[in-house]
């Protein structure tokens, strides 16, 4: 799992700093690999860890779960909190941590599902909420372009929440569907190998026939024309904006625009074959990291760990990466150098790990989940988990979070 987010975090900064498009007007190699399937990778981790933490094969129940539930919501708050200090440095980058932090809060209720049932409602909410969210979207306050920031949380708590759930760059509603397939998977055997097959073939079988499917929608002439038409498009025609829209959009489709719209698969469009697309591809990645991990021996598995340490202080890496790209922070050269980036990145990554220690944001958002659940654990006559062991140390302090 922290080799997988590690080339997560890789590929958002690739769409942070690299170009989208080539010399030649074609789309890049990083934004075809990295737009939108890089966030939505780590949203499908941040299920997975959630499902580790909270029992894995077995959910907690009972004053376990509570104590679990406390220590993410708390750390939802926190990671929230983060995001929303980000968004003053004037990076340019569009800071997902709020997001993360209220899909955090949305993923509580269905702690206590098994595996085959986070799999239905998954692949139920791909579907249902894209349509939902076109529905509402139109009859909500207007979005900024802005990270949300802490004055919105004062001044427009309205038009933040709308942005948080529905109207945003990663609008935490359709984007559930990505934390309750991580969920589920995180419910499995994750040591199987046979799993980590059957999730990167399927994975990458489930990204094809949603892209395949959607291009055959849209190629109809019925639909092309209404994607021109409503809302007006400022291209050519459809296939000029078919190709435009490869490069992302803001997190939604055009509100108030035709139910054509739902049938593209583009990056951060959050419709539903966006959603099918970008959940194969970060089980592609999953299937195929745990395949060749296991295959390591002892001293290669170490030598990796050490390499991809990045992937156990994501958070702490983020924040550094945005705080990185902010105007006057750095000379422009390398500001703007992803190869910099890289190796800022691995760097500190293999830094920390080697000398075992957590990253500086993980250990405090630690800390406090912790202090929390503690406390809500010591309200019990007892003090006792359900099993006997006592509460206060690792047990449910959430999971490592990134974007």
């Amino acid at each position: 799992m922290d080799v997988a987010r590690c080339l997560a975090l890789l590929g958002m900064a690739a769409t942070h700093v690299l170009e989208p498009r080539d010399a030649d007007g074609s789309l890049s190699v990083a934004q075809w690999l990295a737009g939108g399937r890089a966030s939505a990778l780590f949203a499908v981790l941040a299920g997975v860890s959630i499902a580790l933490v909270t029992g894995r094969g077995r959910p907690l129940s009972g004053n376990a779960r509570a104590e679990a539930t406390v220590a993410l919501a708390v750390r939802a708050v926190l990671v929230a909190g983060v995001g929303l200090l980000l968004a003053g440095l004037d990076s340019g980058i569009a800071v997902i941590l709020t997001y993360y932090g209220v899909l955090f809060v949305l993923a509580l209720p269905f702690l206590g599902l098994s595996a085959p049932l986070l799999a239905a409602l998954a692949a139920g909410w791909a579907v249902v909420a894209p349509v939902v969210s076109h529905l509402v979207r139109p009859h909500l306050p207007g979005r900024g372009f802005d990270s949300p920031s802490p004055e919105q949380v004062v001044d427009d708590p309205a038009g933040l929440l709308a942005e948080l759930t529905f109207t945003g760059y990663y609008p935490a509603v359709p984007w559930l569907a990505y934390v309750l397939a991580g969920m589920a998977i995180g419910r499995l055997d994750l040591s199987s190998r046979r799993l980590a097959a059957v999730l990167a073939v399927g994975g990458a079988a489930l990204a094809v026939l949603a892209t395949a499917a959607s291009r055959w929608s849209t190629a109809r002439p019925a639909v092309r024309e209404a994607l021109m038409t409503d809302p007006p498009a400022r291209d050519d025609g459809a296939g000029a904006l078919l190709d435009r829209i490869g490069e992302g959009l803001y997190g939604t489709t055009p509100a108030g625009g035709a139910w054509e719209w739902l049938l593209v698969v583009a990056p951060h469009s959050a419709t539903p074959f966006d959603l099918a697309q970008t959940i194969g591809a970060a089980f592609l990645v999953i299937g195929t990291v745990s395949v060749v991990v296991e295959s390591l021996g002892p001293l290669a598995r170490r030598s990796t760990a050490l390499f991809f340490g990045a992937g156990t202080m994501t958070l702490t890496l983020y924040a550094v990466h945005v705080a990185a790209r902010a105007p006057d922070v750095l000379p422009d050269d390398l500001r703007d150098s992803y190869l910099f980036h890289v190796l800022l990145i691995l760097g500190l990554g293999l830094v920390v790990s080697g000398l075992g220690r957590r990253g500086p944001l993980e250990g405090a958002v630690g800390a406090v989940s912790r202090l929390a659940a503690g406390r809500a654990a010591a309200r019990r006559p007892d003090g006792e988990r359900p099993d006997g062991e006592r509460s206060g140390g690792e047990g449910p302090g959430g999971p490592r979070v990134g974007a």
